[in-house]
């Protein structure tokens, strides 16, 4: 049997000669020497399989490390299963939550009768690392419901079950085990526990952070940064959470099945515009005139300026709104990425000098030629633009950049206002099993892509990687450098993109690279009640700048 073998992210194909009924598993021993990185699962013609899965028909594989989505995915599931395998033998029977993405790790909660002590995560740290040297192997089985139900009922998971009770299209329920510790996972494992070599554990908070290796560099674990602000973020949408009674996938669609999806959003709309307008207030209150917003793709950034601006004007401001897009350096200037191409998401593609010096021209009241950056030449026009502003007047300025120190270097530091901007959703579909920010994050994106720039959910699936390197590079280091952080999600609001981005996603075929990224997320989308009628959305909503209909970007 011949297959297309791919052993390296960018590889090429060659052509092997294997037995029919060879596993992954024993191909990627064969070929380990040769590889920088562990392999935790491979794409077969374009869908994802285990490393235990058999072949037995021609075809194309490709082996997958950790720095791409899916095997990333893959390795957390994995670490998830064989720390809550290491806390029940430590510790016994307790409750684990796994909620949120923080410090380059988990953020989780063990519910011990007595506080988890620093002692406590060292033996669980010691048991994890026992049970990863002993590569103990980890058993895939599918249980009936009503098997599922009963380990649900056992081990006081009443999450777990509603979510059953509300998936009648999950007949077989995938479980696995790891020594004699079984749990639901919806995503893939590793064939055994001597693929998780890098993890670290720490006593955080009221918490145990579950650290690992980042995707840019699966051999090593990253340095330790406390993102305070991030922390406290999600704090406060956990507190919104039981302010509209949804902690969980399961409240939310029963929410959706009372009918009360309108009083979801009026509430949701509430707490953004309180918080906006908080912010708004410290501005004023603080007489700052250069406000600052960055965040990664799609967090909302345009509709939050607006609204921003908006709470300012309500204030007696009259800001000035503007982006940093008119400011790229000729095209021929253009720096080149590591693949020779054109790299726009740089900030030396910013002409840094001229940006500095307009903004500090308009804070001492002089009148400015601001360029307009044709992007059909690629060149800036100027004679177009010319701005004054008062006094008092703020400027506020949204872009990738905004939050690095370099981009405005020239300006009066006292003068700044930064602010981060992401949808950092604690919504999970279960205690085990999280939402992941950068899927809801893509789901918005493929939505306002197809919509807005004709572009398929194919292309938005195949660019994302790209886009994930520039906020890796370029934004998510600065996060910690702003004064406030505005979470722009609605845990009402992945039913509502379902909606749009199910056809687009159903659009990609079998034959086509991205196919495994499209059923990953049909599979996680199909624990959400779809809500079909989004008229109730107000249209200054950070949500109808995805969807349509704003009052800003439409």
């Amino acid at each position: 049997m011949k297959i297309q073998l791919k052993k390296e992210l960018r590889g090429q194909f060659e052509e092997i000669t294997v037995e029919r009924g060879i596993t992954i598993e024993e191909i990627y021993k064969e070929v380990k020497g040769e590889l920088t990185y562990t392999v935790l699962a491979a794409r077969v013609d374009n869908k994802i399989e285990r490393l235990d899965h058999r072949l037995y028909n021609d075809c194309r594989v490709e082996l997958l490390d950790m720095r791409t989505q899916e095997a990333n995915l893959i390795y957390q599931n994995s670490l998830c299963l064989i720390y809550l395998k290491a806390i029940e033998d430590v510790l016994g029977k307790v409750g684990v939550d796994i909620e949120n993405a923080i410090n380059k790790g988990l953020y989780t909660e063990i519910k011990s009768q007595t506080p988890v002590t620093a002692k406590d995560v060292k033996r669980i740290q010691k048991r994890m690392r026992q049970l990863v040297d002993a590569d103990v192997p980890f058993v895939r089985e599918k249980l009936t419901r009503e098997e599922a139900e009963k380990i649900f009922m056992e081990t006081g998971c009443p999450e777990k079950i509603e979510l059953l009770c509300e998936n009648q299209h999950l007949r077989k329920i995938p479980f696995y085990s790891l020594d004699g510790f079984r749990d639901f996972f919806y995503g893939l494992m590793v064939p055994s526990a001597g693929y998780i070599q890098y993890f670290e554990l720490m006593k955080y908070r009221r918490g145990v952070l579950l650290r690992f290796p980042h995707p840019s560099n699966p051999n090593v674990i990253p340095e330790y940064v406390d993102e305070k602000m991030l922390y406290r973020t999600f704090g406060e949408q956990s507190r919104w959470g039981n302010l509209m009674g949804i902690n969980y996938v399961s409240d939310l669609n029963r929410k959706i099945e009372e009918g009360k999806f309108k009083e979801l959003i009026q509430l949701s709309e509430a707490l953004h515009e309180r918080r906006i307008v908080e912010i708004a207030d410290m501005i004023t209150k603080q007489k700052k005139r250069i406000i600052l917003i960055a965040g990664p793709s799609s967090s909302g950034k345009t509709t939050f300026a607006q609204r921003l601006c908006i709470q300012l004007r309500v204030n007696g401001l009259q800001p000035l709104y503007m982006g940093t897009d008119d400011y790229f350096v000729e095209r021929e200037e253009t720096p080149l990425d590591e693949f020779g191409e054109k790299n726009y998401e740089d900030l030396d593609a910013v002409d840094i000098h001229l940006f500095n010096q307009n903004i500090n021209d308009l804070l001492a009241g002089k009148t400015v030629d601001m360029p307009t950056f044709d992007f059909i030449t690629g060149h800036k026009v100027f004679g177009k633009r010319f701005t004054s502003i008062r006094s008092n007047q703020p400027i506020v300025i949204e872009g990738i950049h905004a939050l690095n120190e370099d981009l405005t270097r020239e300006l009066p530091t006292e003068q700044k206002f930064k602010i981060y901007i992401s949808p950092l959703t604690q919504l999970n579909i279960d205690s085990h099993n999280r939402v992941v920010t950068t899927d809801h994050r893509m789901l918005r994106r493929m939505v306002r892509d197809y919509k807005y720039r004709g572009h398929s959910a194919q292309s938005t699936i195949s660019s994302w990687p790209k886009v994930r390197a520039g906020e890796d590079k370029n934004i998510f280091p600065y996060s910690n450098e702003a004064d406030v952080l505005f979470n722009s999600v609605h845990l009402y609001e992945i039913s509502v993109l379902k909606k749009y981005a199910k056809p687009l996603l159903e659009a990609i075929t079998p034959d086509e690279p991205e196919y495994s990224d499209a059923v990953r997320m049909l599979n996680f989308l199909r624990f959400f009640k779809t809500v079909d009628d989004d008229s109730a959305i107000v249209n200054n909503s950070i949500l109808r700048e995805f969807i349509g209909g704003s009052i800003f970007t439409d």
